[in-house]
């Protein structure tokens, strides 16, 4: 009775004082969040903004008690410090699960380790990075930059964030499938695996930002509506994808066959021929490269979405840019190779800070184990949500000054201006859009090298220019995009 009684003060003291939105007996806040329902963003960064501490407490009828926090101490307690408290929890992966099923972004506890071990070390191995840098060259040089280059000639008005998915579902396919799905041909309708990834996608991200869990796991029982619709895109999904790998076994039992040993097949360098090769089940291996393509795919084409809309709108940084990749160019080197891009850190400032204002990801959440108590002195209940919120991290004045508000790659650097190139550390936990500590995202540096390849071979050949306007509006599924897409003018820039 007694540890009860101090549970239940803790919670409700804390609540009393964290700034958190207006609560009622039985509904919670269920009022404030269905009025706020489509400006959840901003409406969880006015209420961290107002918090002293940067956390708040949310409860609202039909729903766990959630812990939303925008504070660095606290998101490291929770993602290194006291990481085995705060897995993703069931509630969580049964969102995701019927898509991702046992994949490695929607498991805990062994399973995840087993995946996470073996995922690293295919990521850290040269000829993984070598395929990579070749997948990249053939598609921008041979698809990418002649679409752009149609578009110019034509004048036509591109959807370069529909660009960027269709490049980025083709490149990761390449690396993860060994397939060609072919998208960036754009007199194509995309296919349907592209089309079943999207639908999935966004009903599945839904299901986690709906008032009341219930309707969808209702929803589901019953099959009907939007769980119908998300029933038969997974299924598509998982099809399409089981086949690939039924065809990629049977070309490299053939090759055994004819070798005695798993080599030498077309497209064996790619993750599902080593997955196979390594003997694994065709469940498991299915789960985890739908897991490697909803996150190759989605990510990167969303922070290049929103990077060349504020270089739109901000010149000045894309003249860096393009003073960074000339340089590196008159140097003798025809192209971008690996150590050429690592070296491109005024592209890197300016893809962080882009991602800073708009991540791809914009919150991610835990389910505690255990109760406990957060740095800022927070309790956190067993069973609560824990929700550490990039988002709202890249608006907080607290954290990165009065102009949190500009895009101003600078503040990146060392020194001012970037004289000397050198970029300063940040803290993961201050900047966590590849989430920090042992889940910490594996192809973070494959991400950066993809988006750097892309962007400098694009800034180098041509100028892009919004036609939106002066107002996006991003908006937060899985990953979060551009509501409309991104229209853009393509010309050709003149190289000084």
């Amino acid at each position: 009775m007694q540890g009860f009684l101090h549970s239940f003060l803790a919670k409700n003291s804390f609540l009393a004082s964290s700034g958190g939105p207006p609560s009622y007996p039985v509904l919670g806040c269920l009022i404030s969040f269905y009025k706020n329902r489509r400006r959840l963003l901003d409406w969880y960064t006015d209420l961290l903004s107002e918090s002293p501490r940067q956390t708040i407490v949310v409860r609202r009828l039909g729903a766990r008690r959630t812990v939303v926090t925008a504070n660095p101490a606290n998101i490291e307690h929770i993602l290194r410090t006291n990481f085995n408290n705060f897995p993703k929890g069931k509630p969580f992966t049964e969102i995701l699960g019927d898509l991702l099923g046992c994949g490695i972004f929607n498991v805990d506890g062994e399973l995840w380790s087993t995946q996470r071990k073996l995922a690293s070390h295919e990521f850290s191995t040269k000829s993984l990075r070598e395929f990579v840098m070749k997948t990249l060259q053939e598609e921008v040089d041979n698809r990418l930059v002649p679409l752009l280059e149609s578009a110019m000639e034509t004048e036509q008005v591109l959807d370069l964030q529909d660009v960027f998915r269709r490049f980025a579902f083709d490149s990761v396919c390449k690396v993860s499938l060994g397939y060609d799905p072919c998208c960036l041909d754009l007199s194509k309708p995309a296919p349907p695996l592209v089309k079943a990834f999207d639908t999935a996608s966004e009903i599945s991200a839904m299901r986690g930002m709906a008032p009341m869990f219930v309707v969808w796991k209702l929803k589901r029982a019953l099959n009907v509506g939007s769980e119908k619709k998300l029933k038969e895109a997974i299924e598509l999904v998982h099809g399409c994808v089981v086949v690939i790998i039924r065809n990629k076994k049977k070309a490299l039992e053939e090759t055994k066959a004819k070798s005695g040993a798993f080599a030498g097949v077309v497209g064996g360098e790619d993750l599902l021929s080593r997955l196979l090769s390594a003997g694994h089940e065709e469940e498991v291996v299915r789960d985890m490269v739908i897991s490697f393509i909803m996150a190759g795919r989605d990510t990167t084409s969303s922070a290049m979405t929103w990077l060349f809309w504020l270089l739109s709108k901000h010149q000045n940084a894309e003249k860096m840019m393009v003073k960074e990749v000339e340089s590196m160019l008159n140097h003798g080197r025809n192209g971008f190779d690996f150590e050429t891009l690592k070296q491109m850190n005024c592209v890197k400032a300016c893809i962080c800070e882009s991602m800073r204002l708009y991540p791809p990801v914009a919150w991610d959440s835990k389910h505690a184990l255990n109760d406990d108590v957060l740095p800022d002195g927070t309790f956190v209940g067993k069973g609560d949500r824990v929700t550490y919120f990039p988002y709202g991290m890249g608006r907080m004045e607290a954290l990165w000054g009065k102009d949190w508000f500009e895009f101003k790659p600078d503040r990146w650097f060392r020194e001012p201006g970037g004289e000397n190139g050198l970029l300063k550390p940040v803290s993961p936990f201050m900047f966590p859009v590849f989430q920090a500590g042992p889940r910490v995202c594996l192809g973070k540096e494959m991400a950066f090298i993809q988006m750097k390849y892309v962007v400098a071979s694009i800034v180098k050949q041509f100028e892009i220019r919004a036609v939106n306007g002066d107002q996006a509006v991003f908006v937060p599924l899985l990953t979060g995009h551009m509501a409309g897409g991104l229209n853009v003018t393509v010309k050709r820039r003149e190289l000084k």
